[in-house]
């Protein structure tokens, strides 16, 4: 018996088929490392999100190995239960303290996951508002923070990407009483920074928020590894941060970092916060050690290091019919248009034993399909050249 249901869906996914946007997953055999085993093929990858190279730091995982010992494998249920342990509130303190420069009476919440904290905190602040509330979004966002805004049901408008005047002439005509202005720190899929500077200065001007989504700068940027608002010097009790601790923590997790009315009213009223079981005390206990080589000097020579693989990638020559992006982080993509030419350039690099994804709609807009190169601190100078050497085969000349 036929079920028309199911058949449309075969449909559909034969026709990401044809127009080269179906995903697939690869088996990863290794530990998070530039040197991989995938599907049994060893590989050069870069790829990954692990910017400082902890997520296999002997400390980080000796760390995790102690906090499960400590506290087991689970929570066994939400934080508002009995699932907030002594490893929690001790990472939410620490964290406190590294964002008490840029935030005044910060308060942090720690949280399962950065898609979750945005949720939770889009829609805690509209939950606030009594339907008085506007939120602009650039038009580069991640998907999260795009999810958010549109759950919780309110105006939002779009400003072209870190385009300052654009946002400004949508404040100036806003009449709405509250007004959070919303936007990547560094954007995941072009690698450059937010205006911040800019930013905070017009929603100060306005009286609105300023909610940052650092997930890839937190640990990387600013002289300590605070971010975006350490990168940039900033402070205001109207930055709401969240950052992430699952990419240059190298653990598991997120974050929401903002005064601490903020914070006591996303405990009592995100739902996305309240209504999860709390993430593994083992993690929380993992990531004290992880923020404690993030803030020392070992996490300054990691970012030392990894701006020195930036600049010699980022100088490098590149095939002419591809365009590199203008970034100075720890993302460099690659942009080559179709995704059919993007896939094939992905598998030449792959049979020179080199992984880097190929990146296609809607994830980028159409016909930017790109390779999104990503640099650890664990990869080597000698890594970047061979990436280098791979760019210069003559399938790609």
């Amino acid at each position: 018996m036929s079920f028309p249901p199911l058949e449309a869906l075969n449909l559909q996914l034969n026709a990401l088929d044809a127009q080269g946007l179906r995903r697939v997953r690869r088996h990863v055999e290794s530990v998070c490392q530039p040197h991989l085993v995938v599907d049994g093929e060893a590989l050069l990858a870069f790829n990954s999100n692990d910017y400082l190279g902890l997520a296999a730091h002997p400390l980080v995982v000796e760390a995790l190995r102690e906090g499960a010992s400590l506290y087991g494998a689970g929570s066994g249920t939400s934080h508002l239960i009995s699932g907030h342990s002594q490893a929690h509130q001790r990472l939410e303190e620490w964290l406190s303290i590294m964002f008490s420069s840029f935030v005044p009476s910060v308060r942090v919440l720690s949280v399962s996951t950065g898609y979750m904290a945005n949720l939770g905190v889009l829609t805690a602040l509209a939950d606030s508002s009594k339907g008085d509330i506007t939120f602009f979004s650039d038009a580069l966002n991640h998907a999260s923070l795009i999810d958010g805004i549109r759950l919780t049901r309110e105006p939002f408008q779009v400003y072209r990407h870190a385009d300052v005047a654009d946002l400004s002439l949508r404040l100036s005509s806003c009449q709405s009483g509250t007004k959070v202005v919303v936007t990547d720190g560094v954007f995941s899929m072009d690698g450059d920074i937010a205006p911040l500077t800019d930013l905070l200065s017009l929603c100060e001007q306005h009286g609105a928020w300023l909610l940052v989504d650092d997930a890839h700068g937190f640990g990387v940027l600013g002289n300590s590894g605070a971010g975006a608002l350490e990168h940039f010097n900033l402070r205001s009790a109207q930055l709401i941060y969240m950052g992430t601790l699952g990419k240059a923590a190298g653990v598991s997790g997120a974050f929401i970092a903002a005064h601490e009315h903020v914070i006591e009213w996303m405990v009592q009223r995100s739902r996305p916060y309240i209504y999860t079981t709390a993430s593994a005390p083992a993690l929380a206990h993992a990531l004290l050690t992880s923020l404690r080589l993030i803030s020392g000097e070992e996490g300054r020579r990691r970012r030392a290091h990894l701006q020195t693989l930036i600049e010699q990638l980022s100088t490098a020559p590149i095939p002419a019919n591809w365009q590199r992006m203008v970034s100075s982080t720890a993302i460099q993509p690659l942009v080559i248009g179709s995704n059919q030419a993007v896939l094939q350039a992905s598998a030449d690099l792959k049979a020179q034993g080199i992984w880097i994804s190929a990146i296609r709609a809607p994830t980028v807009p159409v016909n930017s399909a790109r390779l999104r190169i990503t640099l650890s601190a664990s990869h080597s100078t000698q890594d970047v050249h061979r990436l280098v050497q791979a760019m210069s085969a003559e399938s790609f000349l």
